[in-house]
C-alpha cells in the first residue's frame, strides 16, 4: 500500500505546515526549526554514508539515521498527541551511542591534541554532520524552553554530536588518513 500518493498538497503555500495530530503551525516555529534541522542532520549523514566503504560503520550510521527519523517524528508531535507505541528516543538509544564511542575510542587511543575537521570524504562528511547535530541540539534546547519535548531528545543529540566526532575519527583511521592537528 502506498504511503504517499501525492507529494505536493498545496496546504503549506500559506507558510504553515501540519504536525502529527493535524495541528497547523508556522513553518518558522521553533518546533519546525528543531525537526527540520534533525532532517538536515539525517541528510548530512546520508551524504557521508554515500562515500563510505566500511560495512560496520555503515550499519552504525544506518541505525543512527533510523533513530533520527524517529526523533524527527517525535518532535513533529505535540506531547498531547503522542500515542502509545509511537517510536520515541529512549535511554537505550543513548547507551547504544555510548557503547559505540567506548568501543571505537579503545581502538583509536587517546586524542593528544585538538584536530581540525578534515580527512577522508566520509570522515569530513561526518565532521560536517557533527556540526549540524550541534545546531539541531541548540534548536531543541530552545524549543524545550517554550514547549514540552521528549526528555531524551536533547541528551540524545548531545551524545550523537560526540559520537559523530568519534565516528569521523574512526572513518579517517580506517582509510589510513592522518588527522590534521590544530596549530596553536
Amino acid at each position: 500500500m502506498a504511503r504517499l500518493t501525492n507529494i505536493y498538497t498545496r496546504t503549506g503555500d500559506n507558510g504553515s505546515t501540519g504536525l502529527v495530530g493535524n495541528k497547523r503551525v508556522s513553518k518558522d516555529s521553533p518546533r519546525i526549526w528543531a525537526y527540520g534541522t534533525v532532517d538536515e542532520l539525517n541528510s548530512a549523514i546520508g551524504v557521508a554514508r554515500s562515500t563510505n566503504k566500511n560495512r560496520p560503520l555503515d550499519r552504525i550510521l544506518a541505525t543512527i539515521q533510523n533513530d533520527l527519523f524517529n526523533l524527527g517524528a517525535e518532535l513533529a508531535t505535540l506531547s498531547q498527541d503522542l500515542k502509545p507505541g509511537m517510536p520515541r528516543i529512549e535511554p537505550r538509544h543513548l547507551t547504544a551511542l555510548e557503547n559505540v564511542m567506548d568501543d571505537l575510542n579503545r581502538r583509536l587511543g587517546p586524542l593528544q591534541e585538538f584536530i581540525l575537521p578534515s580527512g577522508s570524504p566520509t570522515g569530513a562528511g561526518l565532521h560536517l554532520a557533527r556540526t549540524v547535530c550541534r545546531r539541531a541540539e541548540r534548536f531543541c534546547v530552545r524549543l524545550a524552553q517554550k514547549e514540552t519535548i521528549g526528555e531524551n531528545v536533547v541528551p540524545y543529540l548531545n551524545r550523537l554530536g560526540d559520537a559523530l566526532f568519534v565516528l569521523a575519527r574512526w572513518a579517517n583511521h580506517q582509510r589510513g588518513v592522518k588527522e590534521t592537528f590544530w596549530k596553536k
